[in-house]
C-alpha cells in the first residue's frame, strides 16, 4: 500500500476513478439525469485541472500493488467549500473503488488527512456526507467525528442535505 500525491499529470487517472467511484456509490439514490449532470460539472477535466492546480487543496491516490484503489481530497485556508473551520483541514472527499471497500483504505486516507492537518498545525479536521450515508456516517461516528450542523448540496436539479461533521484534534 502506498500513498501518493497526485499532479497533473494523474489527471486522467484522477477524472475516471472521481466519476467511477461516485457512480457505482450513489447511482441507485438518483436519476440517471441528475447523475450525469453532476458528473459533468463535477469531475470534467478543466474543473479538476483547477482544483488540482489550488494552491491550497491536495490529492492523494492510495494505490494497492500498484493499482489505484482510491483517492483523497483535502483543502485548507481559503480552498474549504464552507467556513466551518477556519483553522481546519477539510476532507472534501475519501472515494475508493468497490472491489476495494471495507479493506481500511478509506480509514488509512482519513488518517493520512488527519497527520497532515497536525503537520500543519489544523485545530480540526472536518467534512460533509450524505444524510443518507449510512455506512459513512457510522465510520466518521467511531472516528470521532461530531456532527456540527448541515448544508444543502443539489444533485442535478434534487436538493439534497449533507451532515457537517467535525474532530478536534489535541
Amino acid at each position: 500500500m502506498e500513498i501518493k500525491q497526485c499532479t497533473i499529470a494523474d489527471l486522467a487517472e484522477l477524472a475516471e476513478i472521481s466519476v467511477s467511484t461516485y457512480f457505482d456509490t450513489f447511482e441507485a439514490f438518483n436519476s440517471a439525469d441528475n447523475m450525469r449532470i453532476y458528473l459533468e460539472e463535477a469531475y470534467n477535466k478543466p474543473k479538476l485541472t483547477k482544483e488540482l492546480n489550488t494552491a491550497e487543496s491536495a490529492f492523494f491516490f492510495i494505490q494497492h500493488e500498484g493499482e489505484t484503489a482510491g483517492y483523497l481530497k483535502i483543502n485548507w485556508g481559503r480552498a474549504q467549500t464552507e467556513s466551518i473551520a477556519p483553522d481546519g483541514l477539510e476532507i472534501e472527499r475519501i472515494y475508493i473503488k468497490s472491489a476495494f471497500k471495507r479493506l481500511g483504505y478509506g480509514k488509512l486516507l482519513l488518517t493520512h488527512a488527519e497527520k497532515m492537518a497536525r503537520e500543519m498545525q489544523k485545530r480540526s479536521i472536518w467534512l460533509g456526507v450524505w444524510e443518507h450515508n449510512p455506512n459513512a456516517l457510522a465510520f466518521y461516528d467511531q472516528m470521532g467525528f461530531e456532527k456540527v450542523g448541515s448544508h444543502s448540496f443539489f444533485m442535478g436539479d434534487d436538493e439534497q442535505t449533507d451532515f457537517l461533521m467535525e474532530k478536534q484534534l489535541d
